[in-house]
């Protein structure tokens, strides 16, 4: 039998180049791999749109009477008289004390004897000036007397007007703190006197707030005996802040309701004045080392943008600059939203949605 020889190499040198070829056909027909696609983030947002921006500023304070005195004599002595009717009215003018005053009524008396002789020999000198028969100096020295008798009747008549006590002004008297036939000296209190029908309102405020305390800027009041609020109108400052305390005393008048001086009242003042500016939840601004930062929608992308912020309330605050009215912003899906990454927006709610629902 006969057997044929088939030389080795060449049959390998075929099967290698066979394999070789049917590699490169492999990675030619293999289809091109493509970048992964990220799907959108699905987020909730807020169109801007201005709010009404309210910064109360609270602050205690003290009722005060329009006026208040206490009644004191002028001049020491035994009161004869006391007209004060504890608790009630008192018109202007009223005469509500008597001083004992005959021992000044006598002395006006008895200098008005010394006066009008004093001005019959100035009348006897002035004829004998005339005539030659007396000289000057004597005349002048008599018309001296007559002037100071007349003085002194004055100086001893405003005395006795000053034992006389009249109410300076309308007003509601208070306890009497002595009774009649009592001596009395200039320290002692007869009684009070206040003028209630209105009443001002006492209060301080840090000096920071000096710029937005104005005359004539209406506050709100709530006495501490009632829920209710009433207005009250700023009508004065102090010129200057306490040195101690670096706060600023106002005077305000209650335009509404009555309340009894020394009471303590609640103030409130809206620093923001009604204002508006464009708020929105406190939940969705990103802080950064830096900025303050917002995620809008533009043109289906997230972008990020700075923002500064202005005041906070409970949940909310308010932009001041990097958004305007009009703007996409996110609320919900924020930590998942990445800048110029594509979102889709699942709802679109007013501010006032977002805050009553919360977290949700």
């Amino acid at each position: 039998m006969q057997c044929t020889y088939i030389p080795v190499k060449p049959f390998l040198k075929l099967f290698f180049l066979g394999l070789l070829l049917m590699g490169c056909s492999s990675k030619s027909e293999s289809p091109k791999q493509t970048g992964k696609v990220t799907p959108p983030t699905i987020v909730d947002v807020m169109i801007a749109e201005p709010e009404a921006v309210n910064n109360i500023i609270e602050a205690n304070g003290s009722v005060v009477a329009n006026e208040y005195l206490e009644l004191h004599p002028e001049v020491s002595g035994r009161l004869t008289y006391l007209n004060i009717a504890e608790g009630s009215h008192i018109a202007q003018g009223t005469v509500v004390a008597r001083i004992n005053d005959a021992d000044l009524r006598a002395q006006v008396a008895k200098t008005r004897v010394q006066l009008s002789l004093a001005e019959k020999t100035e009348d006897r000198f002035k004829q004998l000036l005339d005539a030659g028969g007396l000289n000057q100096s004597d005349y002048d020295a008599v018309l001296n007397q007559v002037n100071a008798y007349k003085a002194d009747i004055a100086y001893t008549q405003t005395l006795i007007d000053k034992t006389v006590i009249r109410a300076p002004f309308s007003g509601v008297a208070g306890l009497r703190q002595v009774s009649p036939g009592a001596y009395v000296t200039p320290t002692t209190v007869l009684a009070t006197l206040q003028q209630t029908s209105q009443v001002k309102i006492d209060f301080t405020l840090p000096e920071s707030y000096s710029s937005i305390i104005k005359k004539g800027l209406l506050i709100d009041v709530q006495l501490e005996a009632s829920d209710k609020k009433s207005k009250a109108l700023i009508i004065a400052t102090e010129p200057g802040a306490n040195t101690d305390t670096r706060n600023l005393k106002v005077r305000a008048v209650l335009k509404e309701g009555t309340a009894n001086p020394g009471a303590f009242v609640k103030i409130f003042i809206d620093e923001a004045h009604g204002r508006s500016a464009i708020k929105v939840p406190a939940n969705c601004i990103i802080p950064d080392d830096k900025n303050n930062q917002l995620v809008l929608v533009k043109k289906g992308l997230a972008a990020f943008v700075n923002v500064q912020t202005g005041l906070r309330e409970a949940n909310s605050v308010e932009i001041t600059e990097g958004i305007t009215a009009g703007d996409s912003i996110i609320v919900r899906g924020v930590l998942f939203a990445r800048p110029k990454n594509p979102v889709k927006v699942r709802s679109v709610k007013k501010f006032e949605e977002f805050l009553n629902a919360g977290d949700k």
